[in-house]
């Protein structure tokens, strides 16, 4: 378990974060600039906090009231950053054993052939980093980083300077460790579905701060203003039905039903998460039953306010809805706060955010 409680002051920049994790995978996200890797810097002992205590399976790593500092290599946190930093004179095989050299045989919690196996490395060991993808080095650099025997990894943007194709070659290894691996991972990420394929875990990080923590269904109960992490319009749908004949997944949100496209491979009874972008969603001032468009929704409008070309209508539907329309469409419905309007959503509009990744290109 990992839990602390730090700050530092950096000219303009200020961080004073709290966060508690245990097993499993937590994404950590957030716009940029709001800390997330100067947070991880933290854990690994890179950048020294001004104040707080960082402890990790209940041995501090840093407490300032202590004046205690671990020195990075004896925390045990393994660090992969969006650049895999392998040694260029070394080759693969070398640059594993760095990693298993550092701990004693009797410490070691990986071993150099389970690894190798676990990330399909066999056939990269005698060739250079300068010879490989840039897949193959990050599945190289995670390696390095297990043989290092943590007890914490910290995957601070490792797929962000990919492209889909060789995104398909490390998201399902990250899937394979935390599924074969007893290893808590903080998973720091811009892309939600990138962190939705491994966990629905998160911790939001804005300004230096978490200001949200848990399951994602959670937060988007409890925090009204995750909106402005772009988990707007993000609902949690309860699978109930395919229906392939008629080409759509029914589901249940909130008591609602909703109509998706067809995801057979989304199993019956499960919670899935789903997005819709605003300007898919069309606004009437009564349901319309003779029309195509299956999901009708009834909903309080809360809020109504002019964004660029275009007014962005917030709803209460159970859980927030923003819709975006245009001003003249505003204005010939006569729309006012606090009266009740449906929202519209064709099936096509919506999109399953765990397999978004997948349909650029990834199969899980």
């Amino acid at each position: 378990m990992l839990a602390l409680e730090v700050a530092l002051n950096r000219g303009r920049f200020t961080l004073e974060a709290r966060l508690e994790f245990d097993e499993g995978v937590t994404g950590l996200f957030g716009p940029s600039g709001s800390g997330k890797s100067t947070l991880l810097g933290l854990i690994a002992g890179l950048v020294r906090p001004d104040r707080g205590r960082i402890v990790l399976d209940g041995e501090p790593l840093y407490d300032d009231a202590a004046s205690l500092c671990l020195s990075p290599h004896r925390r045990r946190v393994g660090l992969v950053f969006q650049d895999a930093q392998l040694f260029p004179h070394f080759s693969v095989r070398g640059n594993l054993l760095y990693g298993l050299r550092q701990i004693p045989a009797r410490e070691r919690r990986f071993h150099f052939r389970d690894i190798v196996d676990l990330l399909a490395l066999e056939p990269l060991l005698n060739a250079h980093p300068r010879r490989i993808s840039g897949g193959e080095k990050q599945r190289v650099a995670l390696g390095r980083s297990l043989l290092a025997s943590p007890r914490l990894l910290l995957l601070d943007e490792p797929l962000a300077s990919l492209d889909a194709r060789l995104k398909a070659h490390i998201l399902p290894f990250l899937e394979k460790v935390r599924d074969e691996l007893d290893l808590p991972i903080l998973f720091v990420s811009h892309a939600l579905p990138e962190i939705l394929y491994l966990t629905d875990r998160l911790a939001l990080m804005e300004q230096g701060r978490i200001v949200a923590s848990g399951g994602l269904e959670e937060i988007l109960r409890t925090e009204p203003g995750s909106g402005r992490f772009g988990l707007d319009n993000v609902l949690t749908a309860q699978v109930e039905f395919h229906d392939v004949e008629g080409g759509c997944t029914l589901a249940r949100f909130r008591g609602l039903p909703v109509v998706l496209p067809l995801r057979t491979t989304q199993a019956i009874g499960r919670t899935t998460y789903v997005s819709v972008h605003k300007g898919e969603i069309a606004l009437s001032r009564g349901a319309m039953p003779a029309l195509s468009i299956q999901n009708q929704w009834p909903g309080r409008i809360v809020e109504i306010e002019a964004r660029g070309s275009g007014v962005e209508v917030h709803l209460d539907i159970g859980a927030p809805l923003v819709a975006e329309i245009s001003p003249r469409a505003c204005r010939e419905l006569g729309l006012h706060v606090g009266e009740t309007v449906y929202a519209l959503i064709k099936t096509r509009s919506f999109v399953y955010l765990a397999e978004q990744a997948a349909e650029q290109g990834l199969s899980r």
